[in-house]
C-alpha cells in the first residue's frame, strides 16, 4: 500500500490569486502511485466557496426527492350516513352532527395531508454553479482524489475492501469516502453493500451535490470527473444573439 507521501497532493491555487489552470495528480487504484498530471479550467475545480448556492442546491435535490404521497380523508370522503347521531338540545352534550365528523373517533382528518408535489425550482445555471463549487471546495481541502479510470478491486470480499481503506485512512475512523465510477464497477459495489460503513460507491449519474460534500473525501476515476464537468458547464457557455435579418 502506499504511504502518506504518496497520497500527499499538489496544493491548490488560492481562489484569490490570479486564474490559472488547476494542476491535478492522477493516481493509479488501489496503490495509489502518481500516474501522471492533468489540468483543469479554474473555473471547473478552483471556485470560491458559496455556501449560499451549495445550501439551495442540497435544498432542491432534497425537494426532488420527497414522494408528497401521504393522504388523508376529509369527512366527504369517508363512507357512513350522514345522520345527525342526536338531537341538537335537550342531551345535556355538546352538540355534534354525523359520525363522520373530525371530532369523532373514525371521522375525517381536519386540515390532513394530501397528495402535492414538493419539488422546488433553481436555475439550470446555479445548480451546475453549485456542481462545480463542490468539487472545487473538495479539491482545496485536499480531499479530491483521482485515480484512473478503473476504480476496481480485485476481490469482492468486504475484508479486502476494509483493508484498502484503512491503509489509505479512507474509512470510518476517518471520516468515510465516496468513491464515484463512470459505470458500474462489479467487485467495488459489492462490498460496499457489507462495508457501508466505511462509505458509498455510485456512478456518475447516480451523484448529486450533497452526495460530494456528505462524507470525508471524494475518490473518483477521471472519465467521472470529466462527465460531470461537461454536464455543468452551462453556466460557462455564452449565449449567441442572433443577428436579425432586415427584411
Amino acid at each position: 500500500m502506499a504511504s502518506d507521501s504518496v497520497f500527499a497532493v499538489p496544493t491548490p491555487r488560492s481562489p484569490h490569486t490570479p486564474a490559472g489552470p488547476v494542476l491535478t495528480t492522477i493516481y493509479s487504484f488501489p496503490s495509489l502511485e502518481p500516474l501522471r498530471f492533468d489540468q483543469y479550467p479554474p473555473s471547473h475545480l478552483n471556485l470560491p466557496l458559496r455556501r449560499d448556492i451549495l445550501h439551495r442546491a442540497v435544498i432542491y435535490e432534497g425537494d426532488k426527492t420527497r414522494q408528497g404521497t401521504a393522504s388523508t380523508k376529509w369527512r366527504d370522503e369517508i363512507h357512513g350516513s350522514g345522520r345527525k347521531m342526536r338531537p341538537q338540545k335537550g342531551t345535556g352534550m355538546a352538540r355534534i352532527g354525523d359520525k363522520k365528523s373530525p371530532s369523532i373517533k373514525g371521522g375525517g382528518i381536519a386540515f390532513g395531508p394530501k397528495p402535492r408535489d414538493f419539488s422546488t425550482k433553481l436555475p439550470r445555471k446555479m445548480y451546475d454553479l453549485a456542481w462545480r463549487t463542490a468539487l472545487s471546495y473538495r479539491y482545496r481541502k485536499g480531499e479530491l482524489i483521482v485515480v484512473e479510470d478503473d476504480l476496481d478491486i480485485e476481490s469482492a470480499e468486504s475484508s479486502y475492501l476494509r483493508s484498502v481503506l484503512n491503509a489509505h485512512r479512507w474509512g470510518h475512523a476517518d471520516g468515510r469516502c465516496l468513491m464515484v465510477t463512470d459505470s458500474p464497477r462489479g467487485n467495488l459495489f459489492e462490498a460496499f453493500e457489507a462495508a457501508g460503513e466505511h462509505g458509498r460507491a455510485l456512478t456518475r449519474d447516480d451523484v448529486d451535490v450533497k452526495n460530494l460534500l456528505e462524507l470525508g473525501r471524494v475518490v473518483i476515476e477521471k472519465a467521472a470527473l470529466d462527465g460531470i464537468l461537461r454536464d455543468h458547464e452551462s453556466d460557462l457557455v455564452k449565449r449567441q444573439h442572433r443577428t436579425r435579418v432586415p427584411a
